[in-house]
């Protein structure tokens, strides 16, 4: 059962910037911390940035910080990945998630009720 859409995603020169959107279609989305993870052809998942429910908090991966931002808008049942610097590293298809475990230190999706993705490609 698909609950998050993914948007947003394009093809960039490394430096450039993209914003990602992410709408769920479940009921509990203001009460769940959620956020991003990526997934390179042949690599394995990498979760990169999580929120907690209020905004109250967030975690990035060490890979991302300082280049990504999270952000979130209960009313419109929306998570934002703000991107900025990116690199050709960053290459990959993107998808949003519920959190299965978010303590403001660990960030562990769950990816079963992640979208289609949305790719990003950076070129260098």
């Amino acid at each position: 059962q698909v609950q998050m859409a993914e948007s947003g995603g394009g093809s960039v020169q490394a430096g450039g910037s993209l914003r990602l959107s992410c709408t769920a279609s479940v009921s509990d989305f203001a009460q769940r911390p959620v956020g991003w993870f990526r997934q390179a052809q042949g690599k394995e998942r990498e979760d990169i940035s999580c929120i907690a429910s209020s905004a109250s908090s967030t975690y990035y991966t060490d890979s991302v910080k300082g280049r990504f931002t999270i952000s979130r808008d209960n009313a419109q049942k929306t998570v934002y990945l703000e991107m900025r610097n990116l690199k050709p590293e960053d290459t990959a298809m993107y998808y949003c998630a519920k959190a299965q475990y978010y303590d403001g230190h660990i960030c562990v999706l769950a990816p079963k009720y992640a979208g289609q993705g949305t790719q990003v490609t950076v070129s260098s």
